[in-house]
């Protein structure tokens, strides 16, 4: 190899350290792999002689600067232990600050502001990483690698006597105003609340360039809130003409050929239950009493995949969207209301194409047969949970004897599946009573019932067996055909025993020995603190001590539900990982071979993701609705319980509406407070007074904004 040149001009300089960066850009891919010049300079395709001693020199360069390591004699590896660079995603925070998680390190990497160079939210980053004065390992910006968007929400502000304007949004999720030119506004107005696409970001620039796409409207007002926390997660509310003209050229007849194909089950007691609201029924269950006294129960799904094909616009529109969005107005659907309010939705007294598992169950409800297969079925009747619950609890009513068959039986298997180390979280949901106007005008709280856990249990039962069906062979041994599977991975153990040590200060005690006593430590808590001032905050906590379940072609199992294998099979109308259940289990059902790996697991990753997503809008929403419902309570005292606790202040929650508010730290003024992270309070340095989560207090609503979806309260002290 040729020897390093002594000196480099600074010209010279420059060119290898962008030279230095495509070679770390490169190196990084595969940050484990050892690769030697050669291979090196192909692959930033630096390859005459004259490009390669430039690679040659770029390499020194590198190595004097510690970023990358030579194992031997001309191989080379990514310096991943000491100062270098690194790749990971870049996550700001309110003051322009900004930390980098690099997977398969346990601490993020803290940037400070004047580090993050033209990073935004969410960018997978290049950093060089060191350590600064002895203090913890921080690092820089080199470059960004990918953008993880270029569209933002934000307020328009129009600098009037220059014709051009800059939009300003949420710091951690736009750390920068986006300067807009004139000829790029598209008639917004000062003030107004805006989509943003970032077209440039010239170097050595302050600010990104970008243009005006929509014009959501004015801030504060109903819909400009909805529609902004939809384009701020990237969830569109409109379907494409052409997507709406392909749904709407779907056959939707019942024809002799297809019923042929499938198990016609049109003569069985079927129906559904599902809430008072609903427009679309993806699930219905079918009863009858087998002659040798056994139950057939029969789980019944909308077969969207009959209707939705790969290769059509609308299965590409699904895949994109991969799940319905719930907003507390309105529903986002992942397909085009002919489907999933109309072809696909099992509305009574029609005629539907199903996909269904089928069960013989004994009195005690043991599975003695299991089917899966493609159906017909005529659901004769609709039930609200309310109605449902009512033949429950009164034993009268149509169809009450079958009702009260499945809710014995679903009693059963309930009861069996906390024993096997399920937990059991059954906490109240927040819901609005709107007027015609979409205004709030009332808050309750949605309360599972023997109806709700009724069709949950039946849900769950095809959900595992269709997993287990596709996974196991006859013989219980894994098959290894691909599937998708909804898994739920074990708790973090620093964070149970942080739980553990937490509700020990309250009375409770946990065993944490091992899974299954973890499981019965964990529902006993729960129903120990039903009723209790800290029942919501502790549930809480317990389910912040969980993993989050996602979607995976890995069966490691469902950790909640205390299932080993377990899929998501019965709502493809909202759901798109439901659907890919359906397609992979009619193609083994066919005899099918395994099919790709990689290709599933994508799926499941961007499903996930977009899941995520959408549940970020929902709570979003929620926010939004409590802090419009609470405008009307301003200067009202509230009980309230402490349910957050951080270094700038404590959240504090109306346990009658399910409102929380903020109170900072800096407006308690009868002494100064610190935060003890350990014990979740904030202690004053001289009176020694102390507000720990889990604590009655009585609070003032003082402020809500409604575009920051904030509430801020003040504490009332005691006469």
């Amino acid at each position: 190899m040729p020897r390093k040149k002594k000196y480099i001009s600074s010209k010279n300089n420059e060119k290898l350290s962008e030279i230095g960066r495509q070679i770390l850009r490169f190196m990084n891919k595969e940050s484990g792999k050892i690769y030697n010049y050669k291979q090196i300079a192909d692959g930033i395709d630096y390859r005459n002689p004259r490009q390669r001693e430039l690679v040659i020199q770029a390499l020194h360069k590198l190595l004097g600067d510690k970023q990358i390591k030579e194992t031997e004699k001309g191989k080379y590896i990514v310096n991943l232990r000491i100062e270098g660079t690194l790749t990971g995603v870049i996550d700001f925070n309110q003051t322009g600050n900004a930390y980098v998680n690099v997977e398969g390190m346990d601490d993020d990497i803290f940037i400070h502001a004047k580090n993050v160079k033209d990073a935004m939210q969410g960018d997978t980053v290049l950093i060089v990483t060191y350590h600064f004065k002895g203090r913890k390992m921080e690092g820089s910006v080199l470059e960004v690698m990918s953008r993880s968007r270029t569209e933002f929400v934000g307020m328009f502000q129009y600098i009037k006597h220059k014709d051009f304007g800059f939009v300003v949004g949420d710091k951690k999720k736009i750390n920068t105003d986006i300067f807009v030119p004139k000829g790029k506004i598209g008639g917004a107005k000062d003030g107004d609340k805006v989509v943003v696409r970032m077209t440039d970001w010239k170097a050595g620039e302050k600010n990104p360039e970008g243009e005006i796409i929509t014009v959501l409207g004015a801030p504060g007002e109903h819909e400009t809130e909805i529609h902004s926390i939809l384009a701020e997660y990237g969830l569109p509310y409109t379907f494409p003409e052409e997507v709406e003209r392909e749904a709407d050229s779907i056959d939707r007849e019942i024809h002799p050929g297809e019923v042929e194909k499938r198990r016609d089950m049109r003569q069985i007691c079927t129906f559904t239950i599902d809430p008072k609201d609903a427009k679309d029924f993806d699930d219905a269950l079918s009863i009858q009493k087998l002659p040798n006294g056994n139950w057939e129960i029969g789980v019944h799904i909308a077969d969207v995949s009959h209707y939705v094909v790969p290769g059509t616009l609308l299965d590409d529109e699904a895949y994109n969207r991969a799940t319905s969005v719930y907003l507390v107005d309105r529903v986002v659907p992942m397909l085009p209301e002919v489907l999933s309010n109309d072809v696909c939705s099992l509305r009574p007294n029609e005629d539907k194409y199903t996909f269904s598992a089928v069960f013989e169950l004994d009195d005690e409800a043991r599975v003695k047969k299991e089917w899966f297969g493609r159906t017909v079925i005529h659901s004769d009747r609709k039930f609200s949970y309310e109605e449902a619950q009512q033949r429950i609890e009164t034993q009268e009513g149509e169809l009450a004897e079958e009702i009260l068959t499945l809710d014995r039986l679903a009693k059963i298997l309930r009861k069996e599946r906390i024993d096997n180390g399920a937990i059991t979280f059954d906490r109240s949901e927040v819901r609005f009573n709107l007027d015609e106007n979409g205004e709030p005008i009332g808050v309750y709280f949605k309360v599972s019932k023997d109806s709700n856990h009724l069709i949950e249990e039946f849900m769950l039962l095809a959900n595992r067996k269709v997993s287990e069906f596709v996974s196991l062979n006859k013989r219980g041994e894994p098959t290894g055909k691909t599937f998708i599977y909804r898994i739920h991975d074990d708790p973090d153990p620093a964070k149970l025993e942080a739980l553990r040590d937490f509700v020990g200060t309250f009375g409770y005690q946990m065993n944490l020995a091992n899974t299954k006593k973890v499981a019965e430590s964990l529902n006993q808590l729960l129903r120990d603190v039903q009723g209790k001032g800290e029942e919501n905050m502790i549930e809480t906590l317990a389910m912040r001590s969980m993993s989050k379940a996602v979607y995976s072609t890995n069966p490691i199992g469902h950790y909640g539900l205390g299932f080993d294998y377990y899929s998501h099979f019965t709502s493809p109308i909202r759901r798109y990982p439901d659907l890919i259940a359906h397609r992979l289990l009619q193609h083994y059902l066919d005899g099918g071979k395994p099919v790709s790996q990689p290709d599933i697991e994508e799926k499941a990753k961007h499903c996930s993701a977009m899941e995520r997503l959408a549940s970020d809008a929902e709570r979003d929403s929620i926010k939004f609705m409590q802090v419009k419902f609470m405008e009307k309570h301003l200067g009202q005292e509230f009980k309230g319980v402490i349910s957050g606790v951080a270094d700038f202040g404590f959240w504090v929650q109306i346990p009658e509406n399910g409102a929380e508010g903020l109170i900072k730290l800096r407006d308690l003024m009868d002494d100064s407070y610190s935060y003890d992270q350990k014990n979740h309070l904030v202690q004053g340095s001289k009176t020694g007074n102390q507000y720990q989560l889990g604590d009655e207090v009585t609070i003032k609503v003082m402020k809500a904004n409604l575009i920051q979806k904030q509430l801020d309260f003040k504490i009332i002290q005691p006469d």
